[in-house]
């Protein structure tokens, strides 16, 4: 039985990757030591983490006033880091579109002598929609504005990034990161947790421009942009094996045409799938048709039971990991770079049959 993961994270890796990941476990070229046991500091792990950045520049254009991090603590960390490091004695703005805007917004308000402000919420849609924002009427000293580009729990996105002129924008990007076709040049910080389109857990990437790194010192080294900056990532022992397979999935998706060709993949995959959902008299999506996400997407029957039945079957068929998230409920699809067509048009035609039965019942 073929098995289609559809889980949001840690998510489906190439297999390419995987294979070559495998290889170097016992040794890696040729050393005599597996990648998980390479000194950070050895000039084998260097080459490393230099060609993942620079892969990871040339994907996504990333202009030369800016750095790239490779940091752990997931997003979550980041989300206390972002504003003890820039906003102190400042207004920190946030827009509300889901669950992990929300914790981003409960994590900033637990800094000391950061005000936060939510700005724009989509809480009267059910978090359906990406709300509208007035960004004439922004505090335009405010330290920064905060978006989450993809909610992984609602699967709504931003399909066009707000212009904020002066005011830095940041976004929470780790649901789709290198898969949408944003300009880096457009945000003073972009970060995410890997283990969706990068690579495994345990890897967090923050690309900050120069700018935008904190003046003053913050309590913990580790906790500190600039530290971490004129360390290059290197303060500490930074996850190496994450990064090593990082540096693979990003030598992967250039082998494909890059950040476009994965785009273009995500749009006819996601475009499957919502076609079948549209024509659908029995599955439905609770998202707003011009905010929908190309890589999460949930969808329901609007019968719990019915969806139980259905998850259990799916599961059974060897569609994993496509219950939905446990505050929403029913299923959800997330299909990231790595998640082949082949995979959607099975689900497809499942959900297909399983209406069917149940018109027959």
């Amino acid at each position: 039985m073929t098995v289609y993961n559809f889980s949001a994270g840690p998510a489906v890796l190439p297999k390419k990757v995987l294979e070559q990941a495998q290889s170097s476990l016992v040794d890696y070229q040729g050393s005599g030591m597996s990648i998980l046991e390479l000194s950070h500091r050895s000039s084998l792990f260097l080459a490393v983490i230099e060609e993942c950045e620079q892969l990871l520049r040339e994907l996504m254009k990333i202009p030369e006033n800016y750095r790239v991090l490779f940091m752990q603590g997931g997003a979550s960390l980041q989300f206390s880091m972002l504003p003890l490091n820039v906003a102190q004695g400042k207004k920190a703005l946030y827009v509300n579109t889901g669950s992990w805007a929300k914790k981003a917004i409960a994590a900033a308000k637990k800094v000391p002598n950061v005000e936060v402000e939510v700005v724009a919420s989509s809480e009267d849609t059910q978090y359906t929609t990406v709300p509208t924002i007035d960004v004439a009427q922004l505090d335009a000293v405010a330290a920064y504005l905060h978006i989450t580009t993809n909610e992984t729990i609602g699967g709504v996105t931003y399909h066009q990034i707000p212009q904020t002129g002066s005011l830095p924008l940041v976004a929470d990007m780790s649901s789709n990161f290198l898969s949408n076709d944003y300009r880096v040049e457009d945000f003073a910080m972009i970060y995410a947790g890997a283990q969706k389109n990068l690579g495994p857990s345990g890897l967090t990437v923050v690309i900050i421009r120069d700018d935008f790194l904190n003046k003053e010192d913050v309590f913990s080294a580790m906790l500190d942009y600039r530290v971490q900056a004129e360390n290059q990532s290197m303060y500490n022992t930074p996850p190496t094996f994450a990064i090593y397979v990082a540096k693979l999935v990003l030598e992967w998706v250039k082998e494909l045409g890059g950040v476009p060709e994965i785009v273009k993949r995500n749009q006819q995959k996601a475009a499957l799938l919502y076609e079948a959902i549209e024509q659908s008299s029995l599955f439905s999506s609770p998202v707003a048709k011009e905010n929908r996400s190309l890589t999460n997407i949930p969808f329901v029957t609007g019968n719990a039971e019915l969806d139980k039945a259905f998850i259990k079957q799916a599961t059974a068929a060897g569609f994993e990991n496509i219950k939905g998230h446990r505050s929403v409920g029913g299923m959800r699809a997330s299909i990231y770079n790595a998640f082949p067509l082949e995979g959607v048009q099975a689900l497809v035609a499942f959900m297909e049959a399983f209406e069917k039965e149940q018109g027959e019942n």
